[in-house]
């Protein structure tokens, strides 16, 4: 890797222009026409797409190579345009950050086969373009969502003025959903929150959990600054000066000793004693000690709304806890009980040991995003029903719930549904949060899942996916006005959807073809498109 002193030097040989993250991202704002943060910046730097020529501190980057990267990527998207010349580029949404994808309460819990509320907003909202050329909702019309997951649509309903009715089969989707739509008396909360950060303070105080933390860090510190120096080593990778796997390899052979001689000064159990059940297997036994405690004061809580919001919090921490890599957060692979060479920081990472810091950050970020969801709802009725989408009376349902509103869903129908069911054989959607399950016993109903992933993408499994989603089309047909508007957000490689419509007595009137950008798993940079379809009475 290039010394500092040589970078010095050719700074001032080839007259490079250095500017600072804040004068880069104001440049690029105006170079692009969108708005460029300095954490974008930051990012281009941490994962060595621009060379850092100052500290770490005081970082500086060369104006030129900031240009050339984003002329590449604008190329790069120019020619994928033109080979999807039937894209709505509106859907890309492109222009939101990563904040305003994640808004509020959006982001109270990670849910695979989440989409994104600018997507939902676009079919609800009171605005045409080109390619949406009818306002299909408007204010107090009530949507549908039979494929709820974790409550995008009903939680945009509720910011449009639009009543919502979700249905998912998992019983942690729905808790999920419900938590970000409900009213709660925040105040409660946080005082709860107060109650249990320090109940788990004090379980740990004689433990020497964060003790041998503290020595870990510090010696992982040391020796990723020596042996991975932060940007320069993504920039050699990139440019093929080192064998990424083997020097990596090489140093976290010398770095292992040192990690196993403090676990056994501080005596730290690595593994528990058994891996039967998901909890059982995916987290150090140090951290499972703290789950236990946890869960049980949780349980205890007899406020039920305030129960439930700390459920969710303790699911969101201990899903950030288990024993996996930075790379395999999304899809598990196998348990790590030791520090691991991590592609996606370019350094040695280390699995978690306790539970303690993710818990404070999520506490925090709850309340914040409650409180930000309070300022802007409206006064309009949502909720999430448990239930198998392809059986459920839903009037009977809602009028145990709220007959007030059940009176005027039976008089007025919904106008229509905006939904994403499960693409086929891509995703389990209980055992995606299978940790939950298991901490608080919530009743598991698999079987009734249409396209798991357990069940493949062979032809059987087409085919019970195609029945699956008509007849939730079918039995949902019951509670639509006549004229309803059904879209459906698709990636249907396999063209099911075309015979879909067809048993459920429909027909697909549009397609709208959206460029997906905004990826969070990994692939990032690969573009694939996903439909939309519009779907009417045949």
């Amino acid at each position: 890797m290039e010394s500092y002193k040589q970078q010095v030097l050719d700074i001032i040989e080839q007259n490079i222009k250095l500017i600072t993250p804040k004068e880069a991202a104001r440049w690029a704002t105006e170079y692009l026409k969108k708005n460029i943060t300095v954490s974008n910046i930051a990012y281009l730097i941490q994962y060595g797409r621009l060379k850092n020529y100052g500290s770490n501190g005081n970082p500086l980057i060369d104006k030129d190579e900031l240009k050339d990267y984003y002329d590449s990527f604008r190329n790069e998207l120019y020619q994928k345009s033109s080979i999807f010349k039937d894209i709505n580029w509106h859907l890309s949404f492109s222009e939101y950050k990563e904040s305003e994808r994640t808004k509020h309460v959006h982001r109270l819990h990670p849910y695979k086969g989440k989409f994104i509320p600018q997507l939902v907003e676009y079919f609800l909202d009171s605005h045409t373009d080109e390619f949406k050329k009818e306002v299909y909702f408007k204010k107090d019309d009530i949507v549908l969502d039979p494929f709820c997951g974790s409550g995008t649509t009903l939680v945009q309903a509720n910011e449009l003025g639009i009543h919502a009715v979700g249905i998912d089969v998992s019983y942690f989707n729905s808790l999920i959903s419900n938590i970000k739509i409900k009213k709660h008396e925040i105040s409660k909360i946080y005082n709860e929150i107060k109650r249990l950060t320090d109940e788990i303070e004090d379980f740990n105080k004689n433990s020497k959990v964060s003790s041998f933390e503290n020595e870990l860090n510090e010696e992982l510190s040391k020796f990723n600054n020596k042996y991975f120096p932060f940007s320069d080593f993504k920039i050699a990778i990139r440019n093929k000066e080192i064998d990424e796997n083997k020097y990596a390899n090489e140093r976290l052979k010398d770095f292992l000793p040192l990690y196993y001689k403090l676990v056994n000064k501080y005596s730290i159990k690595l593994k528990q004693d058994r891996e039967d059940a998901f909890i059982d297997k995916w987290f150090l036994s140090t951290v499972r000690d703290e789950i236990e405690f946890m869960k049980e004061k949780v349980l205890e809580i007899n406020d039920k709304d305030v129960k439930n919001v700390i459920m969710i919090i303790l699911s969101r921490t201990v899903r950030s806890c288990r024993a996996t890599t930075h790379s395999d957060l999304a899809t598990l692979k196998e348990p790590v009980f030791e520090p691991y060479y991590c592609k996606k920081h370019g350094k040695i990472c280390k699995p978690i040991f306790s539970i303690i810091n993710w818990w404070k950050t999520y506490t925090v970020d709850t309340i914040k995003r409650l409180r930000e969801f309070e300022k802007i709802r409206t006064d309009t009725f949502q909720i999430c029903l448990t239930g198998d989408s392809k059986a459920i009376d839903i009037f009977e349902q809602i009028k145990n719930i709220n007959p007030d509103f059940a009176n005027i869903l039976i008089n007025k129908k919904f106008r229509g549904i905006f939904s994403s069911p499960p693409y086929v054989g891509l995703i389990d959607y209980h055992e995606q949060h299978a940790y939950a399950y298991e901490m608080f016993g919530f009743e598991r109903r698999d079987e009734l899942e249409i396209g798991p992933l357990y069940k493949g993408q062979g032809e059987e499994a087409k085919m019970s996916y195609i029945k699956g989603i008509a007849d939730v089309l079918k039995n949902c047909k019951r509670f639509l006005q006549k004229n309803y508007d059904i879209f459906l957000v698709a990636n249907d490689k396999f063209n099911l959807y075309p015979k879909i419509a067809e048993l459920a007595g429909m027909r697909i009137v549009e397609e709208f073809k959206r460029p997906v950008l905004n990826r969070v798993e990994k692939n990032r940079e690969t573009l694939y498109s996903e439909s939309i379809f519009h779907l009417k009475e045949k």
